[in-house]
């Protein structure tokens, strides 16, 4: 970010020191011309350039050549394609810096937990952005450059789904089609050409085409900057006034803000929509999927409400029994002399009952998430996971299906063509040159090398003895691997037909499923060469070239005998088969209208058909088997044909043979699940699904159709979490759809990545696996948190009531709990949440999203050892003077000094507490505790950690802890009650957990039923849970529990004996989870969405720490 910063100074200074005169044109025209569209711009550019050429000629560059290196040492004449950073404000530190040490560790390793994850995603967002890299053409040679590199006179290549970094002017396009909906609300694709609209604009997709353009603006002068700059990043003072003030309200990062405007639309020319239901819609908070943090804040709302209940029992019962035993039973009389007496002894109850409640309340919870989080997200950086959206991290760990593409995810995506069928012969090898008449090996170099995008190349090994380089698309490069077995040079045929001369290109798509180039002979004649799926080629093909290269009639029953002595078998080994063809346009005819395809792409005359082989990778069948065991049904989604990819299937392991399991093509499977009307019926998609595990010939809306329909089904107890592989730019729609999207990253486009929540930066299918067990791992690790937390809380809470009640104090003083506070919440959480994960994860079915956090077993485990911690703990209470032979520390008088009787009861509960950390690794039953341990370096610190600490505590920590050292012997008993908690972990191990009919388990999901209609009836894909319980108002005290306060507070009232308006004293602070959309005046109606809520946040949110004592129904 710092980095940013001095890069962005240094190229405004330079801005404003350079001498626009060296070139044409100056930074102002060319904003201006930026701003005009379609015709206004032509004229515009007519007028004062004469055309595109006359603009590159003022920039001093080349529309072929493209910069040359001597001017790009002008580098810092323009702006870097770099926008300001919004400069971050400072969080206030907080106050009280000279509190007592155990506050002062709770602050440390939260903030640095904080910090460290801060740190750690602001990494995540620099690597996605070095990342983006652009391909622009400097000194005749094409490279790829980073976003930020790119500057002014640039000449960049544009293709199919790539996100245009900077505006731009059109120089050559094929058949260019550009979704501008992010910046002009236009829904329909506008088609660029050099005569219509050759304005390129910055944040604008292309959904369709390639071309070059020449960059005309970059950074804060692009079009997306003008309007980020509107939004008061790069504005004036007075700008940063009013969006210091939206801050004090809003506290939303501008660089969200700059994302949302990427994604979303703007509103109507007013600014306002007219409906007032999309207002409402408008205004809802973001709806998160995490089922996690759902289940989470349901239970922490249950715990805190019987904290709650606890602490004001306790209180209560404090406040009665000295009343009664004072006033009634001694009968003596109030005297006014007494009263700052009585006083103290109302605080001294107050604060036990706060005791109480501060161990009680779970605060622990959102930060053992956080870190689980965090510390998974970055260990799967180095899976090849790299996680956009952190709830999909924990949502991966419930996926019960994989829809995944077959090219370059199940297979190496290293294409060549290993079978012909040529001149009238199937050639299961590559045949010799010689093999080939010279006429049909004319059509079939010239076809390749035209007909393939000249972005896809084949370049030289960058290592001696490697394999050559495939740049560009798979297919392609197999094709022009072909002409080099062939002896054939393709760069020779693009120098002499260069990509401005080709005179119509019908590029590929999905729908197409083919590409198709026009070219212009010069006498006039027209050739169209087409290459595709070999099915949808063939169908259009009424002549074949024969084996003497001349061209003679294909037959309906020809064509059938190809498909089944050619294409079938070569599916059926698993080739992807690919139809070569062309068709003259004589010279005398009138020139074609070429806009009509369907009319131009027919009557085509066959070359060849070629097989073109993509190995399975070696690791997939393995992991393939891994999910199948692991209760995750795995589905290849593949635009192949159905021969070639049920052969893929049966080699990864998707399907076996014997087995009752569907394979259908897109469109038999479109007419299975539409009824009369061609209406999509779910009844239909149930009944298919189940049994479905490929689907071949399959449209990206079919991906959705069937995604959709997989989530949307009832078939099952358990909704169904669907993961879903995409490439393309017509994928995100199912990405999106899917619970979990993961983009290729290597073969994916900008869209596709932007639609996804995890981009595979090696576009294999084992990293799917690895993210399942982080995911698995992150929903373990709550449970482990989960159940170390509770058990300490359930002791805790009961030491602190009864012996309050029986012995009018707690024997576990405020202090104390603070430091068993920090173990049980910040240590443990950090311990517990970053155990590594294994392959015993992947050994048992998914959890499903109703999955109760708190299983039976871990309620066993929670009851059974809280047992015996509370069987110690009051031995010790009642009988440890006479054990230990020392003085009691029972009914002593307010000010006394620490107690041995005392400090050895609170020494053991935290050996208990340590040794039973150990216990909480295992939730499932495992007798070895100690498996792995020393796999998490992190856990044997925080445990050998907190051990020293505790020595340091008792044997030191004198009157502000109340403590008094302790001898060798008492704390050798401490240390070996301590271990007594392993051995009976052991015993609780043996009981098999169905005997046990009582036990209930806790902390399941909100159910359907709970949600209320009105929420129900908004048209939003999930309900956030999370955001649903903190609505309700018997929530709001816990909410507003400021944790530090309220310690702060508690400690001085109990050390100075404050009066009861001190203990009282709250700071409210008022956060929010989500940031609802922002109306933004300028003079353009911007309107922009900043719905920014992330998992992380929203985890930090539930428990927001604003403290407000009012009864539970109580409403702010």
């Amino acid at each position: 970010m710092a980095n940013n910063s001095v890069a962005y100074t240094g190229v405004k200074n330079a801005v404003k020191e350079a001498n626009h005169g060296d070139f044409g044109v100056t930074l102002a025209e060319l904003r201006s011309l930026m701003e005009l569209r379609a015709t206004d711009a032509l004229h515009k550019i007519q007028e004062c350039y004469g055309d595109v050429q006359g603009i590159c000629t003022k920039l001093k560059t080349s529309p072929n050549e493209g910069k040359s290196i001597f001017m790009l040492l002008r580098l810092l004449l323009y702006t870097s394609d770099i926008l300001p950073p919004e400069e971050e404000s400072e969080a206030g530190w907080i106050e009280g810096a000279a509190i007592l040490l155990s506050v002062v560790c709770v602050v440390l390793v939260t903030a640095f937990n904080d910090w460290s994850k801060e740190k750690q995603f602001r990494g995540l967002q620099s690597r996605i952005e070095q990342e983006q890299k652009f391909t622009v053409i400097r000194g005749g040679q094409v490279i790829q450059i980073p976003v930020a590199d790119i500057i002014v006179g640039d000449i960049a290549q544009v293709k199919y789904g790539d996100l245009l970094p900077a505006d731009g002017i059109l120089i050559q396009g094929n058949d260019l089609k550009i979704d501008e909906s992010s910046l002009t609300g236009e829904s329909d694709h506008v088609k660029k050409s050099l005569d219509r609209d050759p304005m390129l604009l910055s944040g604008t997709h292309v959904m369709e085409g390639s071309g070059r353009m020449v960059v005309t603006a970059v950074g804060v002068n692009s079009q997306t900057g003008i309007i980020f700059t509107l939004l008061g990043a790069g504005g004036d003072e007075e700008e940063k006034e009013k969006e210091k003030e939206k801050k004090d309200k809003k506290r939303t990062p501008e660089w969200l803000n700059f994302i949302s405007m990427e994604m979303q639309p703007l509103k109507s020319e007013d600014g306002v929509d007219g409906d007032e239901k999309d207002k409402k819609r408008a205004n809802l908070p973001k709806k998160e999927k995490s089922v996690l943090q759902g289940k989470l804040t349901k239970l922490a709302v249950q715990i805190g409400k019987a904290g709650l209940l606890m602490s004001a029992i306790t209180v209560i019962i404090l406040v009665l029994y000295f009343v009664i035993d004072t006033f009634w039973v001694q009968k003596r009389p109030w005297l006014a002399e007494c009263t700052p007496i009585y006083i103290q002894y109302f605080v001294k109850f107050f604060i036990i009952g706060v005791t109480v409640l501060v161990v009680a309340v779970p605060e622990g919870l959102p930060l053992a998430v956080t870190i689980s989080l965090a510390y998974s997200v970055k260990k799967m950086m180095k899976d090849n996971n790299l996680v956009r959206h952190l709830d999909a991290c924990e949502t991966m760990g419930n996926a019960t299906a994989i829809c995944s593409d077959k090219t370059g995810t199940l297979t190496m995506n290293r294409m060549t063509v290993v079978q012909a069928y040529i001149n009238e012969k199937h050639y299961k090898k590559i045949p010799e040159p010689e093999a080939i008449p010279e006429k049909i090996m004319g059509y079939l170099v010239t076809g390749i090398s035209v007909n393939c995008a000249y972005t896809s190349k084949i370049l030289p090994p960058e290592k001696e003895g490697g394999l050559p380089r495939h740049v560009g698309n798979k297919t392609e490069c197999a094709l022009l691997g072909l002409l080099l077995d062939l002896k054939r040079d393709y760069q020779d045929v693009r120098n002499e037909i260069p990509e401005e001369k080709l005179h119509k290109v019908y590029t590929f798509n999905s729908v197409r499923k083919s590409m198709s180039t026009v070219l212009k002979n010069s006498d006039g004649s027209f050739r169209i060469f087409s290459k595709g799926a070999s099915e949808i080629v063939l169908k259009k093909c009424f002549k074949i070239l024969s084996a003497n290269g001349e061209p003679k009639v294909f037959r309906p029953r020809d064509r059938d005998d190809i498909v089944k002595t050619v294409i079938e078998p070569m599916a059926s080994e698993g080739l992807r088969t690919i139809c070569l063809a062309f068709r003259d346009f004589p010279a005398g005819e009138p020139e074609p209208e070429w806009d009509n395809e369907n009319d131009i792409v027919t009557g085509l005359t066959c070359i060849a058909v070629v097989g073109i082989e993509d190995p399975v990778r070696p690791e997939v069948p393995d992991a393939i088997k891994k999910c199948q065991r692991a209760g995750i049904t795995v589905r290849m989604v593949t635009g192949d044909n159905i021969n070639t990819a049920r052969a893929i299937a049966l080699k990864c392991g998707i399907l076996n043979p014997g087995e009752d399991f569907l394979c259908l093509e897109g469109k038999d499977f479109n007419r299975r699940i539409r009824n009369e009307k061609g209406e999509i019926e779910q009844e239909r998609i149930d009944k298919i699904w189940p049994k479905l595990r490929v689907l071949a010939r399959s449209s990206p809306t079919d991906k959705h159709t069937l995604v959709k329909g997989i989530i949307d089904s009832t078939v099952f107890d358990q909704r169904q979490v669907v993961a879903v592989t995409g490439d393309g730019t017509n994928d995100g729609p199912a990405l999106k759809k899917a619970d979990v999207g993961f983009a290729m990253g290597i073969a994916g486009t900008d869209v596709a990545k932007e639609a996804s929540d995890i981009i595979l930066t090696d576009d294999n299918f084992t990293s799917i696996v690895k993210a399942v067990m982080w995911g698995r791992n992150v929903y373990d690790s709550i449970s482990k948190f989960l159940q170390f937390q509770l058990t300490v809380n359930v002791v805790a809470v009961i030491v602190a009531f009864t012996g309050a009640c029986i012995t009018q104090d707690s024997p576990l003083k405020a202090v104390q709990m603070l430091w068993v506070n920090l173990i049980m919440d910040t240590l443990a959480s950090l311990a517990l949440a970053t155990e590594p994960p294994t392959e015993a994860l992947l050994l048992r079915k998914p959890y499903g999203r109703n999955k109760p956090l708190i299983s039976r077993t871990m309620m066993k485990n929670i009851l059974g050892h809280a047992f015996y911690q509370l069987v110690v703990v009051f031995t010790l209470l009642f009988a440890g003077e006479r054990i230990f032979d020392i003085d009691s520390g029972r009914n002593a008088p307010l000010h006394a000094p620490p107690s041995e009787h005392y400090t050895i009861v609170f020494n053991t509960f935290v050996m208990m507490q340590l040794f039973n950390e150990i216990n909480a690794r295992k939730i499932h039953g495992e007798r070895n505790v100690f498996e792995g341990i020393f796999n998490n370096a992190i856990f044997c610190a925080i445990v050998l950690g907190t051990f020293v600490v505790q020595i340091i505590i008792v044997q030191f920590g004198g009157k502000p802890f109340s403590c008094s050292e302790l001898s060798i012997e008492q704390w050798l008993w401490s240390v070996f009650l301590g271990m007594g908690t392993l051995l009976w972990g052991q015993l609780i191990s043996t009981i098999p957990t169905s005997r046990l009919k009582f036990l209930k388990e806790a902390g399941h999901g909100t159910q359907k039923e709970e949600i209320p209609e009105e929420e129900l009836a908004e048209d939003v894909e999930e309900i956030d849970h999370a955001e649903r319980e903190l609505r309700r108002g018997q929530i709001l005290w816990f909410r507003g529990l400021n944790r530090i306060q309220t310690q702060m507070d508690v400690v001085n009232a109990f050390q100075s004996g404050s009066t009861i308006q001190g203990a009282l004293r709250r700071q409210p602070s008022i956060a929010s989870q989500h940031h609802d959309v922002t109306n933004i005046s300028t003079p353009t109606h911007v309107v922009f969405s900043s719905t920014t809520a992330s998992t992380t946040v929203g985890c930090e949110c539930v428990f927001l720490k604003c403290m407000k004592l009012t009864f539970p129904d109580s409403h702010t």
